[in-house]
């Protein structure tokens, strides 16, 4: 019983950052600078500090055609 108890915050964890990350319709963040290489969950990720233009918000399929990947500080955090 106990470990079910730990195990579920876990899951709710891994089923949202999954459904997040596959719903091509949900808005991420881009930096639409020179360099720029990657999409972000909030608008308030520290990926997106050194941005020196404009932050868009695109859906996820807009950002996967800019060639944009997942933030490593994203990633870092489950989200």
């Amino acid at each position: 019983m106990r470990i079910s108890i730990l195990f579920l915050p876990l899951l709710f964890v891994l089923t949202t950052s999954i459904h997040r990350s596959t719903s091509l319709d949900a808005n991420v963040f881009v930096c639409m600078g020179k360099g720029s290489k990657k999409y972000h969950y909030r608008k308030s990720c520290r990926g997106l500090s050194n941005c020196s233009t404009k932050i868009h918000e695109v859906t996820l399929a807009k950002a996967k055609e800019l060639d944009r990947t997942l933030c490593g500080w994203e990633d870092q955090n489950g989200l």
